[in-house]
């Protein structure tokens, strides 16, 4: 046990401090994230010491379950390209522009247009394309309308890391998670929902009493003009997006699992989107910018994860874990561990290992465990910048921008915001529970 236990921590310690201070691996003009290959070297390790029994690993890695990664993969992948789609086409950036020439010149109204945009939208999509998306717009508008962007910056992180525990499709976390312990879309959502609601209303209300002097200066600019150059194409990203949201409702009723709804989903959307390039006779930069963003990062990451955790798992690691927890009180320990737990390991690695924690809870307290960790793997990523690959990808397009939110001031943030998100929605989970 102790031989996995350290080369799995050595593992998460070496991949943390990568992400802090050496993000990237340059190879001449080319650069790839480096925390990939620290986990996979880390998986590496553990087999070539013979720490993994490999029949069973190869069983969990190929056997047809809900919870075999790869499924998983294909479903969160499938999810990030239909949004990444239509950020292509500029949809976006289109509706926060709206949004922004809506605050009539205060910064107070734009502050909550922003936030409730951000909101609505990360429920339909994930928290990491929004991440992707709106970052850099506000980077430029807060340079454009001579303002600090740092309340809207913190405004869109904590939106679209609250919102996005409403539906399983908003955080790769919520789709492990709930595919590991069999909960569909709409059973999921009947229970997420009021945890969400007292987490978005805590976290609105946080990041006003935080800001509100800040938001008291008038703003001197204009926001952009923002068009869309290609309807008909993004009607059709719309639609397809819009069916597979609904086919992932109702799939669970016909015996339809969700990573093939997913995966049908973009395969009709390229073909559509093919079609409208050859009749347009131009290239289809729209697909190609899908294949160029796609995170293929969490390919290695997600897989290199799960066979550190089975390792755990076959020496009794995570069945002493969930001995520690006892049966007492499982709301607070799974919520609040999980919440400290991604800011040390991540979120998604946290999630594969809690997801084998959760197997040893018995009895009634059983599935409000499973939902208190998924509210920790969300509402993780406003502690601190390592608690979610937003938070990484959020702190590296601040970088790019000559925005500097040092760590400390991210804590600061994450302690004022944070923790009585997480309370609040630790409240409302224990009300479903009732």
């Amino acid at each position: 046990m102790l031989p996995a236990i350290l080369i799995c921590a050595a593992t998460c310690a070496v991949m943390i401090l990568s992400i802090l201070f050496f993000p990237k691996l340059r190879l001449g003009k080319f650069s790839v994230p480096l925390y990939p290959l620290i986990t996979l070297l880390g998986a590496a390790l553990l087999l070539l010491c013979g720490q993994a029994d490999l029949p069973a690993l190869g069983k969990a890695l190929t056997e047809n379950t809900a919870v075999n990664p790869v499924k998983i993969l294909i479903l969160f992948l499938s999810m990030t390209v239909l949004s990444v789609f239509l950020d292509e086409l500029g949809f976006f950036r289109y509706l926060a522009n709206i949004a922004l020439k809506r605050a009539n010149g205060g910064q107070k109204r734009l502050f909550f247009l922003l936030y409730f945009t951000v909101s609505v939208l990360t429920v339909f999509t994930s928290n990491d394309v929004i991440i992707l998306s709106f970052t850099p717009f506000i980077c430029y508008f807060g340079k454009n309308a001579k303002i600090d962007p740092t309340p809207y910056l913190a405004a869109e992180f904590v939106a679209a890391n609250t919102w996005s525990m409403a539906l399983v499709i908003g955080n790769p976390t919520n789709i492990y998670l709930a595919t590991a312990y069999g909960i569909d879309f709409l059973s999921y959502l009947r229970v997420s929902l009021v945890p969400t609601l007292f987490a978005g209303g805590v976290s609105l209300l946080a990041l006003w009493l935080l800001f509100r002097k800040k938001l008291s200066a008038p703003l001197a600019g204009e926001p952009e003009e923002v068009t869309i150059g290609n309807k008909p194409l993004l009607c059709v990203g719309i639609v397809h997006l819009g069916v597979c949201t609904l086919g992932l409702a109702v799939g669970s009723y016909i015996g339809l699992e969700m990573w093939l709804v997913s995966l049908c989903a973009v395969g009709s959307l390229f073909l559509f989107a093919g079609i409208f390039a050859v009749v347009q006779r131009r290239r289809p930069k729209e697909l190609l910018g899908c294949l160029r963003r796609a995170p293929y990062e969490l390919i290695p990451f997600m897989l290199s994860m799960f066979v550190m955790i089975a390792v755990l798992e076959q020496r009794g690691v995570t069945a002493a874990l969930a001995g520690l927890f006892g049966s007492k009180l499982l709301l607070l320990k799974y919520g609040a561990a999980s919440f400290l737990a991604a800011n040390v390991v991540n979120n998604i690695p946290m999630s594969v290992l809690f997801s084998s924690v959760l197997a040893g809870v018995k009895g009634a307290g059983a599935l409000g465990a499973v939902y208190a960790t998924v509210i920790g793997s969300n509402l993780g990523a406003l502690l601190t910048p390592v608690g979610a690959l937003a938070g990484i990808m959020w702190s590296s397009i601040l970088n790019r921008h000559g925005l500097r939110f040092r760590y400390v001031d991210f804590l600061k943030m994450g302690v004022a915001v944070g923790i009585p998100a997480l309370l609040a929605a630790l409240g409302g989970l224990a009300l479903m529970m009732i």
